[in-house]
């Protein structure tokens, strides 16, 4: 028996055809779905029925000397002697690219002078640049291979010898013979806590982030010192993600294969944009970086791993950002940590955020009146998700 497709009424040819509509949207769409909505909910029902992830510290513990070689890269540019000697409040890495001068650049001239920092905000603050080698290709997962044209090979000494220039004049960049490479990004994580490990161990907080992020010194620096005198322990801040599931998607960067990891949840880790460890967690990573397989080339998600083996859980702060950037408000200013994603306006940033009058206009009855309602309107719109949370306008 067929439809007669003319004799149908208005109302059900409109139902008919909406119904096919919205079946061939959901067969498109599928795919999409099930990598992301699926996927999320996988995840978080088996964070919640299943939270303790015994099987990390067991699945990824590998023999010491195989661990080892994750870190036994020799060092191309390196400072011992950069906290020799001082009681640095602060060891701050940035993480970047051999190319990326005029980024390495901005961070000195602005957030990241480390003179300005301790003479105006009475800190002493290290920071670093670390990077890998230029110029080459992955052999593998972590190796490393000489490009095979004369062209290449010249343009990697070229850049090489930018590198140990800029460094002569700088004194701050911290390189290892790896392959600087998306997918070695958990190398360079080690790299990090192995040289805070061996060359700055008294500094009591440990911070990476990437060299496209905005810091606000001053705010930054006077919540360390606060949390300083109270002597915290197990402090590791940032933009927490929960019960975050592997992307499978092959097209994306960020594709993890299940040979690498077959579990449809992530331990809970901090966007890798920027956050702040305490020492003593800073050493339980460095200890963890021993025994732990580090295949996995997502380096925030190796950094959960390795904490989570630790017995350590990250802490949400509402003012740093994830990889998106925060709104620009005088409001936002006065509580920013971080913010992701400035490249171009990082001068009139720095300018403008640490203005003098941004604390005069935010303090006061009115002030803070006046900031929650706009921090109201700002952070509570959806186009800024992933910045600073909803909750947040009312910090």
């Amino acid at each position: 028996m067929f439809m007669n497709f003319r004799k149908m009424r208005r109302c059900q040819r409109v139902q008919l055809l909406t119904m096919c509509l919205v079946l061939s949207l959901m067969m498109v769409g599928w795919e999409q779905l099930d990598q992301s909505v699926v996927s999320h909910v996988k995840s978080y029902s088996y964070r919640f029925l299943d939270n303790r992830f015994a099987f990390i510290k067991d699945s990824f513990t590998i023999p010491q000397e195989e661990a080892l070689s994750f870190s036994n890269y020799r060092y191309l540019l390196d400072h011992q002697d950069k906290c020799a000697n001082q009681d640095v409040l602060l060891l701050l890495f940035v993480k970047t690219s051999p190319e990326n001068t005029k980024r390495r650049e901005a961070i000195r001239s602005t957030w990241g002078n480390e003179s300005y920092i301790f003479q105006t905000l009475g800190a002493d603050v290290k920071v670093v640049f670390v990077l890998g080698a230029p110029g080459t290709t992955p052999g593998g997962p972590f190796g490393t291979k000489e490009a095979g044209s004369s062209a290449t090979k010249s343009h990697k000494a070229i850049v090489q010898d930018k590198l140990v220039k800029e460094d002569r004049l700088n004194g701050d960049l911290i390189q290892q013979d790896f392959a600087d490479t998306f997918h070695n990004l958990t190398l360079k994580l080690i790299q990090q806590f192995h040289w805070a490990h061996t060359r700055c161990a008294q500094a009591r907080f440990v911070m990476t982030a990437d060299d496209d992020i905005f810091v606000h010194m001053p705010n930054l620096v006077g919540y360390l010192q606060e949390k300083a005198r109270k002597e915290v322990k197990d402090f590791w801040i940032g933009r927490v993600h929960r019960g975050a599931p592997p992307i499978r998607d092959k097209d994306s960067k960020y594709y993890v294969p299940y040979e690498m990891y077959p579990w449809p949840t992530y331990p809970d880790y901090t966007a890798g944009a920027g956050y702040v460890v305490s020492r003593d967690v800073a050493e339980k990573i460095y200890q963890a970086t021993l025994k732990l397989n580090a295949t996995i080339y997502i380096d925030d998600v190796f950094m959960g791993i390795c904490a989570h083996s630790m017995g350590v859980s990250p802490q949400e702060h509402l003012y740093f950002s994830g990889e998106g950037k925060a709104p620009y408000h005088v409001c936002i200013y006065d509580q920013m940590m971080t913010s992701h994603g400035h490249i171009e306006d990082i001068y009139d940033l720095w300018k403008v955020a640490t203005d003098p009058l941004v604390k005069q206009r935010t303090s006061g009855f009115l002030g803070r009146m006046y900031c929650t309602a706009a921090k109201l309107a700002l952070l509570c719109r959806p186009y800024f998700f992933n910045t600073y949370p909803c909750k947040g306008a009312f910090a």
